[in-house]
Formats: structure tokens, sequence, C-alpha cells
């Protein structure tokens, strides 16, 4: 498996990261040790969470996902092979949010403590907080390197004005600077990053690791009629990509994937995986079967040709 660096941090990750998001929602401990199992076994090592995934489900308090991968991490004994990736900042109750010192401080604690480790590989900022200064976190964050519990840190949902601020105020200042950024991308929603981030990604070498890469589940291909968003619980968010453009992107896939024998999933992410600033898109699953199709991405080389069909079709 060809590792790619993780922006300028030298730690190595394989093109495809996988997404915590769904491990304590919808699959269960053991389902997600055995998605994890196969993931790893595969040659991948990179993994995504957050502290908040997943407070959204009835009876969960947030942090299930961070205490799943930190079981399986204990119980496979492979810490030191698996790359984690986690997040702070989005509320995890009316007084645990934002991005001031002291409550990183906190947060970060309660990380390690559920993820059973004494560091996190990448530790990111998972949504802007403006009423903080850029300062105070990045010097919270400086700390954390300091102590060795966090080795990178990287930014979430930030806009190209303030993450460029960022950038300039940890040159400026001597700050630890985000080495990553995390931004809605796929082949749907391409405007918003392409126009106002990738630049910035690029001249600052910040790798960009996209969430939301097969745009809700409509990239699979699964959804394509008001019909189809009801067989699935995450269905409902894949009904606002239903347009025409919506339909020509699947159109151009369905071609590209026969040629290459694969499914939808598969061609989606290989065209985020080739483009010259994203690292390693992020995608979950939910069955083995599911997860065999996104692996296959990382081995799929897209011809000229096929990229331009895609871009064209999916043009903004």
């Amino acid at each position: 498996m060809h590792k790619r660096q993780l922006g300028k941090t030298g730690i190595e990750v394989a093109p495809l990261c996988f997404g915590g998001n769904v491990f304590g929602w919808t699959i269960d401990e053991k389902t997600s040790f055995a998605i994890l199992d196969s993931f790893f076994e595969s040659g991948f090592n990179f993994i995504d969470t957050a502290d908040v995934y997943s407070r959204w489900v009835p009876g969960n308090k947030g942090g299930e996902s961070e205490v799943i991968i930190g079981k399986w991490m204990k119980e496979r004994k492979i810490r030191s092979e698996v790359v984690v990736a986690t997040k702070v900042g989005m509320e995890m109750s009316p007084d645990k949010k934002g991005l001031k010192a002291a409550y990183i401080k906190e947060a970060v604690e309660d990380s390690l403590a559920r993820l059973q480790t004494d560091y996190i590989d990448l530790y990111q900022s998972h949504t802007d907080d403006i009423e903080t200064p850029i300062e105070e976190t990045l010097a919270a964050y400086d700390a954390l390197l300091k102590e060795g519990k966090v080795r990178a840190i990287g930014a979430s949902n930030f806009n190209g004005k303030r993450l460029q601020e960022s950038l300039h105020i940890s040159e400026k200042e001597g700050y630890p600077s985000y080495v990553t950024l995390q931004p809605k991308y796929n082949l749907h929603d391409r405007e918003y990053f392409e126009k106002e981030l990738e630049a910035i990604c690029l001249k600052n070498n910040v790798g960009v690791i996209p969430y939301y890469s097969l745009a809700s589940g409509f990239l699979t291909g699964k959804y394509r009629s008001k019909e189809d968003v009801k067989k699935s619980a995450r269905g409902e968010k894949a009904l606002s990509y239903l347009d025409e453009r919506g339909l020509k992107i699947l159109a151009a896939m369905d071609d590209i994937s026969k040629a290459h024998q694969v499914k939808p999933a598969t061609i989606a992410l290989a065209w985020l995986m080739q483009r010259k600033s994203v690292t390693a898109p992020i995608a979950s699953a939910t069955s083995l079967e599911q997860l065999k199709d996104l692996t296959k991405a990382a081995s799929i080389k897209l011809a000229t040709v096929e990229v331009e069909k895609l871009d064209f079709e999916s043009r903004y």
C-alpha cells in the first residue's frame, strides 16, 4: 500500500481514511471491530473520529466512537500502527464546547481516556470558534504538542479567511500550524472547497482529508429517486443531491465504474484520491461488503479522459 505524507508532519497514511462516525450509531461494537479488522488487514491505517460522535443518538452522550476505537486498538495491541485523528470543539454539553484553552486541556484528557492511549496523532479543531482568539487556541495546542499528548493539529470546517489567518498567526508568532484541513468535498460539493480553500492548502502544504466524500451516500448510486431515499436512516441527507447535475454525475460514474468493474462509490473516491490537494478522503462503511467497495479505490487509476469526464459532468 503506497502511503502519503499527512501535510508537513512526516506521518504516513494510506490514501483512504475510515470515518468513525458510524461507530456506536449505525453499527454496534461487534460489527465495528469486524470492519476495523478488515480495514487494517487490507493495509489501511488511518481512522478519523471526534469526541462528539455519536451524541446525536438517543441515549448517547458523545464519545461512543472513541471508546470503540480505543477498545479495538487495545485488544489488538496495534496502537503504534494506527494513525488516529479526533476532534474537539463541537458541543458535548452546554458548558463543553468551543476552542478555549481551558476546554481543550480538559477535552483532550477525556479523548485520551476513551481512546485508551497517551497520544493522539492528529487533533483537530472540529469547527471554528470566532469568540476565542486564534492565539489562545494555538497556544493550547502548543502545550499539548510539547507534552507529547498530540503529534499534529488540524482544522475542520474553517473558511478560507480563517484558515489563512490561522496559518499567518502560526508563522508570525511561532505557534504550531494546522497541517491538515477537513472540508466537505466530493464530486457534487466542489465549488466551495475549490474556489476558497484548495489554493491555500496547496500553497501551504496543508493535507486535505475531505468528509462527506460520498455525498451522504448519494455517490454510491443507491439513491436515484425520492423513493430511494427512504431506504436507510441516512437517506434523507441524499435528497438534496437529486438534481439534474447529480443525475449527470451518476451517469458518468456508471459508465466509468462498469469499465473498471467496480461500484460507483469506488470511482467517487478514486476521483478524490487523484486530486492534487487531497491526502485521503474519509468514508464510512457499515458492512464488510461496503468496505470492500471503498478500499478498492486505492488501487484504481482513472485515465485522464475519465477524470475529464467526471470533471465536466460535475462542473459548477
